[in-house]
């Protein structure tokens, strides 16, 4: 009997099946024994692996691929509306829907759906609940939007009732989801360009957290801006964690290593449950450490169990990543690109080095840099040089209108000590020159920035 209920659909079609989120939904469903195919514009390792485990896969997409046996035809926000398989999949009034409307399906399937949100770390966070669900021998589903550094995979198909998903924010896609389990690890001013304020994001996460199923539980950090309004009248069971002693949970005999890596007691009240020996440095993870543990502590799991599987996390890729040494510099790579992730890593960073602290920054999109332009130029204060590249459009149009120019002009203006570079390979040249024994690199931002580390790494 299928877990999955997709109405009266057998055969399910993926537009774009080589993405990332997408490939994990093809197999889960195959696994539930539905029939699935897919298209994709190019080959790659991942549509590679969905042939070898049965699923047919068609290269380029084309209108022949949308067979009259398909039941179901599912898309994500990057298909145009002009591509031919969707277009074909309207002609022969075929069912449509979107990945994040299938995920929400797919999560009806699951007792215990585990969704984590938060306008930063969510993706490591999602990395330390599946670990902490996968040690206890529970056999998860995961879906996450990086790759862990468990087994460096994005997704993983379980046998059991636990699902653990990444839940995104933009575009209100975890609107679509109904979880056992919330968390919401922050809330901050971001993709305005969707929300248009910060009332517009906390009005969002609100909506998640009311989706959250009768007889679940939130669990929510207490200082988050907006925590009155998201869980005001909610239904569901919420539990608070944070640094202040009245949180559910709190950190007790806070100690930072050499690398700026915390261990800390797990406090309920005044009773400690469990001390972690974080392996990933700042209090920011901390506090992603005390979230999944007020999560598992709310499904059952030991704390003991849970306290031992964080302190063995591998954490995620491109998440304060160590990538190597260069000439006794450390390089390493995080995808902060929001000025509040950015303070915390080069805050984590600066307790993890007696040398200077060099920082490449890739600004992301031009909307998030003129929204936040002010808060970007004060945000680099931990860092001794920074280089800034131009800013690594995304899903945006050139803008003329704004650059990496501007922000340099506001972190001189707030002492930062800053350069612009127009390419990778001069900033790479920069920093061949300046990189010394005890110093720290990080390479910053949600586009290929990391690319530079890499090269240094191999010359």
């Amino acid at each position: 009997m299928k877990k999955i209920n997709l109405g009266n659909a057998k055969k399910v079609h993926f537009i774009g099946i080589g993405g990332i989120s997408m490939s994990g939904l093809a197999e889960i469903l195959m696994q539930d024994g539905y029939e699935v195919t897919g298209s994709d514009s190019a080959q790659s390792h991942i549509t590679d692996h969905l042939q070898s485990i049965g699923i047919p896969i068609a290269i380029p997409n084309s209108a022949q691929n949308i067979h009259a046996c398909i039941d179901l035809v599912v898309y994500t926000a990057a298909v145009r509306k002009d591509n031919p398989e969707y277009c074909a999949a309207i002609e022969q009034s075929k069912k449509l829907i979107d990945r994040a409307e299938l995920l929400g399906l797919i999560l009806e399937g699951y007792e215990h759906a585990i969704c984590i949100a938060g306008s930063h770390g969510k993706t490591t966070t999602t990395s330390l609940m599946s670990e902490v669900v996968l040690d206890t021998g529970l056999d998860p589903t995961v879906s996450i939007g990086g790759h862990m550094g468990r087994d460096g995979t994005n997704y993983r198909v379980g046998r059991s009732s636990y699902f653990v998903l990444e839940a995104c924010e933009y575009s209100n896609s975890f609107h679509h989801w109904h979880p056992h389990v919330g968390i919401i690890l922050n809330i901050d001013a971001d993709h305005l360009d969707f929300f248009g304020s910060f009332d517009g994001v906390v009005k969002s996460f609100h909506r998640f957290a009311e989706n959250i199923r009768p007889g679940g539980v939130l669990v929510i950090q207490q200082d988050t801006p907006g925590f009155e309004e998201v869980t005001k009248d909610l239904p569901c069971k919420v539990v608070t964690f944070g640094n202040d002693k009245t949180a559910c949970f709190w950190p007790g005999n806070v100690e930072f290593d050499q690398l700026g890596r915390p261990s800390f007691d797990v406090m309920d009240g005044g009773i400690c449950l469990a001390r972690i020996n974080l392996p990933m440095p700042g209090r920011y993870n901390m506090l992603n450490a005390l979230a999944v543990f007020a999560a598992a502590h709310e499904l059952g799991i030991a704390p003991g169990l849970a306290a031992q599987a964080l302190s063995h996390a591998k954490g995620v890729k491109r998440r304060f990543e160590h990538k190597g040494i260069f000439n006794g510099a450390y390089v390493i790579d995080d995808y902060a690109h929001h000025p509040t992730a950015i303070k915390e890593c080069l805050a984590a960073a600066r307790k993890g080095t007696t040398g200077k602290l060099f920082c490449v920054f890739q600004p992301h999109t031009y909307t998030r840099t003129r929204n936040h332009l002010c808060d970007f130029a004060k945000s680099f204060t931990d860092a001794d040089m920074i280089i800034l590249l131009p800013i690594y459009a995304a899903r945006e149009p050139f803008d003329p209108t704004i650059s990496s120019l501007d922000l340099m002009k506001g972190i001189k203006a707030n002492g930062g000590n800053v350069i612009h570079m127009d390419t990778f390979d001069e900033a790479k040249i920069f920093l061949q020159e300046q990189l010394m024994p005890g110093d720290m690199l990080i390479t910053m931002g949600a586009g290929d920035v990391y690319f530079i580390g890499e090269q240094l790494l191999s010359t």
